[in-house]
């Protein structure tokens, strides 16, 4: 999500340009929905697979583009620009890309403090001064698709939705307890509210957590959807509340009123982009601390969140 203002700048330089992206196959629904990418191609290279051949083959079978831009800062995300023979390939000073990257940039964590800055900048000529305000991320939503998924579900959207990403893959110590979940959840559910639960499949277990306090009374779709049918549902939201995760990044893009809970992770690294969202965060001493899980062994930081400061945070109805 955070690459698209990059989008959006080229697009804006270059009307007439054609921008493709390629990315994991999860990524695709993000880039689907982004109306300056022409075409999203899958990387078939699961994290961590350097398979050089196979590697050189896919970069031999691209068309011809003029210019790539590189994010990652590992070697193997420069290799297929390389043997693709692209003539222009931008990026970051990283792990041992000289000669591979020939329009290399590095990187002023000062002067661009926000990801969403430093991916803008490659958008721009190099040193040129970022040009701000840097756009929010957007997301197109197809109406017509997102009907397809509201009756797949036997939905109902006549009443408030509140919609739940508990789950955050880095690690625990970005996750808000499931008893707050739940506890929030029965307070909105007692006011005629939906609560509705995101996430994938390696989130069921706290859904399902959440789901059991609060009775049953949930709609646990974590796993089920895909994720274009989660940004579908997600645009449906009247409140999301989320954890520094990438549902909060696609809520964001989408405009959602949201409240985006920070424990371990910085707001100003990768906050949620929009005027809709609020950022909640204890700001404790020791956080944030960017650890997957607390090394203090508490996680204050987000159990001594209490339920009823984030309920006071949504627009409720």
């Amino acid at each position: 999500m955070l690459s698209h203002p990059m989008l959006a700048r080229l697009k804006a330089r270059d009307p007439d340009g054609c921008i493709d992206v390629i990315a994991p196959p999860w990524a695709l629904a993000v880039f689907h929905r982004m109306p300056e990418v022409a075409e999203a191609r899958a990387l078939p290279f699961g994290h961590g697979a350097i398979e050089l051949g196979a590697r050189r083959r896919y970069a031999k079978a691209l068309p011809q583009y003029d210019r790539a831009i590189i994010l990652p800062n590992s070697l193997k995300s420069a290799l297929i620009p390389w043997h693709a023979r692209i003539p222009v390939r931008t990026g970051y000073r990283g792990e041992m890309r000289y000669g591979l990257i020939n329009d290399m940039r590095r990187l002023d964590p000062q002067g661009l403090p926000l990801m969403v800055e430093t991916f803008a900048a490659l958008a721009q000529p190099a040193g040129e001064p970022l040009a701000r305000p840097v756009p929010e991320p957007r997301l197109m939503v197809d109406s017509a698709a997102r009907a397809a998924t509201v009756a797949k579900f036997g939905l109902a959207t006549n009443t408030p939705i509140a919609a739940f990403a508990p789950g955050a893959e880095y690690g625990a110590a970005k996750r808000w307890p499931a008893t707050h979940f739940a506890t929030l959840s029965r307070e909105l559910l007692g006011r005629g509210w939906q609560v509705w639960l995101f996430g994938s499949g390696k989130d069921a277990a706290i859904t399902a957590a959440i789901q059991q306090e609060a009775g049953g009374a949930c709609l646990d779709l974590a796993g089920k959807t895909s994720l274009a049918e989660a940004i579908d549902l997600l645009s449906l939201a009247t409140h999301v509340v989320s954890n520094d995760s990438g549902l909060m990044h696609i809520a964001a893009a989408l405009d959602r009123p949201m409240s985006a809970l920070f424990g371990s992770s910085s707001p100003g690294f990768t906050p949620p982009l929009s005027a809709n969202a609020r950022v909640i965060s204890l700001n404790l001493s020791c956080s944030p601390c960017f650890k997957r899980d607390c090394p203090l062994g508490h996680t204050n930081c987000l159990v001594q969140l209490e339920p009823a400061r984030v309920l006071a945070s949504l627009d409720l109805r």
